[in-house]
């Protein structure tokens, strides 16, 4: 005779502070292909459990933790284009739980593999509609995976994919729960947060409450809104002549920061290499090799200035590159500083045949993105952006503007850098800033001619300046650009613009992947 399986008992109940460790637990195990860097911490769980813990449920079998639901309550403006997970959530803390609001956004909900099918996710979903009866809310929302368009990107749309899930024809993982909890789809759209299983698409979702009564509700906050985010860059063009000392260098930063600041400039970018004017310091007799490496024994002091200055003028500044000695090796360096005067560095990448040869200078390794209070910044050194792969697994990793600090001796290798800056802007939908060396070092052999000039590229569409260009300074002369950048335009006509990259990318045919995972760095 046949013995039957035991379905096992699954219990359902509100979080204790004592089950937050078991909830990373279950949430790494939901989550097996998240890169370790997306992972959420017992840190920002506590913080989701403090702003609202009657929002937070877990499913249970055995004392083992198996499933949970986030959520909490907040205040949509419904004339908002859109809203992102960061916008809602905080960043993931739920500080923007509004216990007046009137709709409830479902964060996360994640089911072990070993354990779906069972009906823990409809369990969770019912405890979610019985929040919206206690508390008389409106609705309820949420951003919904969408993780088997994958098998079908390229041979139909995101959208059509979602169609056919949505009328029965296909199914879905994720989609397909949401749609039997009650959901309805809203809109498509392609998130910039990680996600490789769904390719960046999300779907947004939103399930009304049929008991809501408006009447006993009395609305006392504002409707979240969306900050508009608009950022001054400021473009520098150096000028290298012949120096006497580091106070004169030092004397021209503070010229090129103090113009940045009067004009109330929110980043300033310096070229790659810059610092390579004090070669004219050091005995001319020094091979370039040995130049190099006493260039990179000055660095303590590059950061202590800039660090300085920073913090002094509230500015971030992305301080060109700077040669590193490391374990005997030298890189050439890129640093962002922050107006707490924190410091952050993107090695370059791809380094040139000259600069090996001449220079020996080694590639980095780590790919990263900068997280701003601002916007979300990525930095290219020079040739680095003559390289498509790169800017774009920063895109998809949050970029919204790429900093290139370069460095041409002649007008061919500028062209070079100006027109794949310019390409990576239109194909990404991303702001390009590059900012490159003028001037003669008639002493330094491997900086004796400059060709340079400052751009700010955009993409090319309805929405953005003619012929894709924000500002060009004038060539080859010691200047500054200035520009703003609208970023919360940029996000809105990733989706709205007459043609969509990102959306139509064909994942079928061909793939974009880092063999190590983009670093996301959270900036103070």
């Amino acid at each position: 005779m046949k013995t039957r399986k035991r379905t096992p008992k699954v219990s359902v109940r509100a979080w204790t502070a004592e089950d937050i460790p078991g909830i990373v637990v279950c949430h790494r195990a939901a989550y097996p292909e998240y890169p370790k860097n997306a992972y959420y911490t017992e840190r920002l769980y506590e913080m989701q459990f403090a702003a609202f813990s009657e929002g937070q449920y877990l499913a249970e079998i055995d004392g083992v933790i198996v499933g949970y639901a986030t959520s909490l309550i907040v205040q949509l403006d419904d004339d908002a284009h859109w809203y992102t997970y960061e916008e809602i959530t905080g960043g993931g803390t739920f500080s923007t739980h509004d216990p007046s609001g009137d709709t409830l956004y479902g964060a996360d909900i994640a089911v072990r593999p070993e354990y779906r099918r069972l009906g823990i996710s409809k369990a969770l979903y019912e405890k979610r509609v019985g929040l919206l009866k206690r508390y008389n809310l409106r609705r309820m929302i949420a951003y919904g995976r969408i993780p088997g368009y994958t098998e079908f990107a390229g041979k139909m749309t995101a959208e059509e994919y979602v169609q056919k899930v949505v009328g029965g024809e296909m199914t879905d993982p994720a989609l397909s729960a949401h749609l039997r909890a009650g959901y309805k789809v809203r809109r498509i759209l392609l998130d910039f947060l990680w996600d490789d299983s769904s390719l960046n698409y999300s779907t947004l979702l939103d399930m009304a409450n049929p008991n809501y009564q408006p009447e006993k509700r009395k609305i006392a906050a504002a409707p979240l809104q969306r900050v508009v985010r608009r950022i001054r860059v400021c473009a520098a063009q150096w000028l290298m002549r012949p120096i006497h000392s580091w106070e004169e260098f030092e004397q021209t930063v503070n010229f090129f920061v103090d113009t940045a600041n009067t004009y109330h400039s929110h980043f300033l970018l310096f070229p790659e290499l810059f610092t390579a004017q004090l070669f004219t310091i050091m005995p001319p007799d020094l091979d370039s090799r040995a130049a190099i490496r006493r260039l990179a024994s000055m660095t303590d002091r590059y950061l202590d200035l800039f660090s300085e200055l920073a913090e002094k003028h509230g500015l971030y500044i992305i301080a060109g590159s700077q040669p590193e000695l490391r374990e005997g090796e030298i890189y050439n360096v890129a640093h962002l500083f922050t107006p707490s005067g924190q410091h952050y560095s993107q090695d370059a990448l791809h380094i040139p045949p000259i600069e090996r040869a001449d220079f020996d200078i080694e590639p980095g390794e780590d790919i990263k993105v900068f997280d701003t209070s601002l916007a979300r910044i990525g930095i290219q050194v020079g040739y680095d952006i003559e390289f498509p792969e790169l800017a774009r697994l920063q895109t998809l990793s949050g970029a919204e503007v790429i900093f290139v600090p370069y460095s041409t001796d002649e007008r061919k290798a500028f062209d070079r850098i100006r027109y794949t800056a310019q390409a990576r802007a239109v194909e990404n939908f991303v702001y390009t800033v590059i900012a490159g060396n003028v001037g003669n070092l008639p002493a330094a052999k491997n900086y004796l001619i400059n060709y340079g000039q400052a751009a700010v590229f955009t993409p090319s569409d309805f929405a953005f300046p003619p012929s894709a260009t924000a500002g060009t300074s004038e060539a080859n002369v010691e200047t500054v650009l200035i520009t703003d950048l609208d970023i919360t335009s940029l996000v809105q006509q990733r989706d709205l613009a007459t043609v969509r990259h990102l959306y139509d990318r064909r994942s079928d045919l061909y793939d974009v992947r880092a063999k190590r995972a983009v670093k996301v760095v959270r900036t103070e």
